[in-house]
C-alpha cells in the first residue's frame, strides 16, 4: 500500500512511495504529528541518482522489519534535496560541523521542534568498518530520547545556536579590484594538476566556473597562463572518461585524478555550464575540439534530458540493469574488448586501441571506460565515425539509466544560457528553439502572476516548493542570454521581474548580503546562506552577474551597486578559495572590464550586415559583454534607444562605464574593440 508520499511530484520521493516506512514529506503536519505522540523524527534527505541513497532505500527502508521499527519510534520524513535546497542546506551545514564531513542519504534525527541532536549520512544494514548498524543507531536514538530527554533538548539548543553564530565573513561590500584578482589566479595556479588538467585530486570534479574565470581573466589581461590552464584542462575532460565519447556530455565527477573513471550520473547543471565554457574556449581559441565538445554536449541535453512540455530533466542515474536484472554503476557506458567484437566485428582491434579498451579493463570486472587516450597518431575520420554510430546504436539496446524528470528552475536557466549562445555561435537555430521552449515553459508554469518562481515541475505540474535565490538569478541569467541571442526585449522584461524580487526578497538592505531564502520563505531553524561556488553557482554569485548584466542592458543603478555590494564576499573569498568562488571571480572580470554594453542597429533581423554584426558582437571574448540588437525604432531594448543606421548602414555603437565609442559599421573594427 503506498504511503504519503504517492502524492508527491518529486521522482526521488515516488521512488520511495511504495516502502513499507510510513513516510511523510516535509511539512508543517508531520511536525505536528512529532508534537502530538512525542515522538523524535527521521529526516532522511536524498536525490534520484544518488547511488548510496538507492543502496540505503533497498538495505533498510524496503525492510519490513526496519520499517516496523521506524513506524513505531519515529515520526518519518524524506526529502529530494534537489527540491528543497533550503532545507538539505541548514541540516548538511549541521552535519559537516558535528561530523566534519556530510554527504547523501542524508540522516538527521530532530526534536519535533525541528532542532537536530544526532546526524550520519549512509548507515549499513549491519555493522561495517567501523560503522554501526542502522538498526543500532535507532535504538540508540530512542533509548536517548527515552530516558535522557532533557539532555537531548540541551544538545539540540546548542546545535541550533551554533549555527546561529555560524555567520560568514563577508569582508567588506566592495568588489574585488585587480589585485585580488591576481590573487585568486595565482591560488588556482598553485592547485593547479600541470600534469592532468584540473585542480586538487581525486575525486575530480570538473571546474566550469573556474574555467570561465580563467577564460575571462585571460581576455581582458592577455594572461597566457589563465587561457592555457583553462584549455589543457577543457583537453584532458574531453579526452576522459568522464566525458561520454559516444553520446556526448559529462558525468558528475572522476574518482581519480586523470578523469578517467567517472560516477557516472549525469546532471543538467553539469553539462549546462560546461557546455557554456567549451563554447566560450572554441570563441577564445577556434579549438577544433572544444567545438566538437560544445555541440555534443548541447545535443546530448536536447536528446536526452528535454521533457515533452520542453523543459530539461535534471538528471540520468549512474545505475542501470546490467543485462541479468541486477543494477549496476555505469553498465550502460562501459565495454569489454569482446562486447567490442561483438558489435564491430574486424574493426574492434582498432576501436580498443583509439578508445583505450584493454584486457584488464580500467573500470570494475574487465571493462573499460571509453576514453581518448591517443595524443599522437592518424585516424581514418570516416571509419572512426562509424564505428562511434554503431557502437551508439549496439548501446541503445541496453536498458538505459532512470532519467529525474523533475524540471528544476535554476538549472533549466543554466541550460537556457549555454543552448541560446552555442546555437547562436554555430548557426544552430534548432538549440536557440530548444533554449526558448524551454524558456516559455519556466514562464508559463513556474512564475505565478507576481513573477514569484516555483523550483520544480514534473510532467506539467508546478511544484508546490517556492524558488530560492539561484532559481530567480540562474532563470534571469538565461532570460538575459536570450534577450542577447534574439533581440526580443520579452526576455528582459522578465529578467528585471526575476531580478526585482531578488532585490526586494533576498538581500540583506543593511550589508548587502545575499540569503538563499526570501524574506517571506519557510522558517527554518537558520535562513541558509551559502556565498561558494560548489556544483552550480551559488544563488549569491549568480544573482550579482545576472544583476550586473541587466544593469548593463537597462542602465539600472540599483541593480548595478546591489552587484557591486555582493561582490564584497568575492573580495573576501576569492583570495583565499578561488576554486569555490570560480563565477563569482568570473562576474568580478566582467565589473572590472565595465562590462561592455554593444547595441547593434540594422534594418531589419534579417538584414546580412545586421546579422554579420550581431554574430561578431555575440563571438567578442570581453567579460559578460550585453548585447543588443534591433531596429532603430525598436523600443524593446533600452540599449537600442537614440542609436540610429549610420548613414544608412547597419551600426554597432560600443559603450563601457558611461562612455562610448563612434559606430562602427566594420565588422573586424568592432572584432577587434571586443577582442581586447
Amino acid at each position: 500500500m503506498p504511503n504519503r508520499l504517492a502524492q508527491e511530484t518529486s521522482p526521488y520521493l515516488l521512488q520511495h512511495a511504495e516502502n513499507p516506512v510510513d513516510w511523510w514529506p516535509w511539512s508543517a503536519e508531520a511536525f505536528a504529528e512529532a508534537r502530538e505522540s512525542g515522538k523524535p523524527v527521521l529526516l532522511s534527505v536524498g536525490y534520484s541518482s544518488c547511488h548510496w541513497c538507492h543502496v540505503m532505500a533497498h538495505e533498510s527502508f524496503e525492510d519490513q522489519e526496519t520499517a516496523d521499527y521506524l513506524n513505531t519510534h519515529f515520526v518519518n520524513i524524506k526529502v529530494d534535496r534537489e527540491e528543497r535546497p533550503d532545507v538539505d542546506a541548514v541540516y548538511m551545514e549541521a552535519v559537516q560541523a558535528a561530523t566534519g564531513q556530510g554527504g547523501w542519504p542524508m540522516t538527521v534525527f530532530l526534536t519535533p521542534e525541528a532542532e537536530p541532536f544526532y546526524f550520519g549520512t549512509y548507515f549499513p544494514p549491519a555493522p561495517r568498518q567501523g560503522m554501526p548498524s542502522f538498526r543500532q543507531v535507532l535504538e540508540g536514538v530512542r533509548s536517548a530520547w527515552a530516558d535522557r530527554r532533557d539532555e537531548v533538548g540541551e544538545v539540540a539548543g546548542k546545535i541550533v545556536r551554533d549555527l546561529a553564530g555560524r555567520e560568514i565573513s563577508y569582508g567588506d561590500n566592495q568588489a574585488p579590484g585587480e589585485a585580488e584578482l591576481a590573487q585568486a589566479l595565482l591560488g588556482l595556479t598553485r592547485e593547479y594538476d600541470a600534469q592532468r588538467g584540473g585542480f586538487g585530486g581525486a575525486p575530480k570534479f570538473p571546474p566550469s566556473m573556474a574555467v570561465e574565470f580563467l577564460l575571462r581573466h585571460a581576455a581582458r589581461t592577455g594572461s597566457e597562463g589563465a587561457l592555457q590552464m583553462a584549455a589543457d584542462t577543457c583537453e584532458r575532460m574531453a579526452r576522459g572518461g568522464i566525458y561520454d565519447q559516444l553520446g556526448g556530455g559529462f558525468s558528475r565527477y572522476s574518482v581519480d585524478r586523470e578523469w578517467v573513471v567517472p560516477h557516472f550520473e549525469k546532471m543538467l547543471y553539469d553539462n549546462a555550464l560546461l557546455c557554456r565554457v567549451y563554447a566560450h574556449l572554441w570563441r577564445a581559441t577556434g579549438s577544433e575540439l572544444a567545438r566538437r565538445v560544445a555541440l555534443e554536449t548541447a545535443d546530448f541535453m536536447v536528446r536526452e534530458l528535454r521533457t515533452n512540455e520542453g523543459g530539461f530533466a535534471s538528471a540520468l542515474d549512474a545505475d542501470s540493469d546490467d543485462g541479468s536484472g541486477k543494477h549496476v554503476e555505469g553498465a550502460y557506458y562501459v565495454w569489454t574488448p569482446d562486447q567490442l567484437s561483438e558489435v564491430l566485428g574486424e574493426d574492434a582491434d582498432l576501436a580498443a586501441h583509439y578508445f583505450g579498451v584493454t584486457e584488464e579493463g580500467t573500470f570494475e570486472e574487465g571493462s573499460s571506460v571509453l576514453q581518448l587516450p591517443q595524443r599522437e597518431g592518424v585516424f581514418d575520420a570516416a571509419k572512426v565515425d562509424s564505428i562511434k554510430q554503431r557502437l551508439l546504436v549496439a548501446r541503445g539496446n541496453r536498458p538505459a539509466p532512470g532519467r529525474d524528470d523533475k524540471v528544476v528552475a535554476a538549472w533549466n536557466g543554466l541550460a537556457i544560457a549555454a543552448l541560446a549562445e552555442t546555437g547562436a555561435y554555430f548557426d544552430r537555430p534548432d538549440l536557440i528553439e530548444a533554449a526558448v521552449g524551454a524558456g516559455d515553459l519556466l514562464v508559463r508554469l513556474h512564475l505565478d502572476d507576481h513573477a514569484q518562481i516555483a523550483r520544480t515541475s514534473k510532467d506539467g505540474r508546478v511544484g508546490a516548493n517556492a524558488g530560492v535565490l539561484e532559481d530567480y538569478a540562474d532563470v534571469a541569467e538565461g532570460f538575459l542570454a536570450l534577450a542577447s541571442v534574439t533581440g526580443e526585449g520579452v526576455w528582459l522584461e522578465f529578467a528585471g521581474f526575476l531580478l526585482d524580487h531578488v532585490l526586494a526578497r533576498f538581500v540583506d538592505p543593511e550589508s548587502g548580503a545575499l540569503f538563499d531564502t526570501a524574506s517571506d520563505a519557510e522558517r527554518l531553524i537558520r535562513r541558509p546562506q551559502d556565498p561558494t561556488d560548489n556544483a552550480a553557482p551559488s544563488g549569491w554569485t549568480a544573482a550579482a552577474g545576472a544583476l550586473l548584466s541587466y544593469a548593463a542592458q537597462t542602465g539600472a543603478e540599483p541593480h548595478r551597486a546591489a552587484a557591486e555590494r555582493a561582490l564584497g564576499v568575492v573580495k573576501a573569498l576569492g583570495p583565499r578559495v578561488p576554486r569555490f568562488i570560480g563565477w563569482g571571480l568570473a562576474v568580478a572580470e566582467a565589473l572590472l572590464d565595465g562590462p561592455k554594453e554593444v547595441a547593434v542597429v540594422g534594418p531589419s533581423l534579417d538584414d546580412e550586415a545586421t546579422r554579420a554584426l550581431h554574430r561578431t558582437a555575440l563571438l567578442g571574448t570581453a567579460p559578460g559583454a550585453v548585447i543588443a540588437v534591433g531596429t532603430p525604432e525598436s523600443d524593446e531594448l533600452p540599449l537600442l534607444k537614440g542609436r540610429p543606421l549610420v548613414q544608412g548602414e547597419p551600426a554597432a555603437y560600443v559603450c563601457r562605464n558611461f562612455t562610448c565609442d563612434a559606430p562602427t559599421t566594420d565588422v573586424e573594427r568592432l572584432r577587434a574593440t571586443l577582442n581586447g
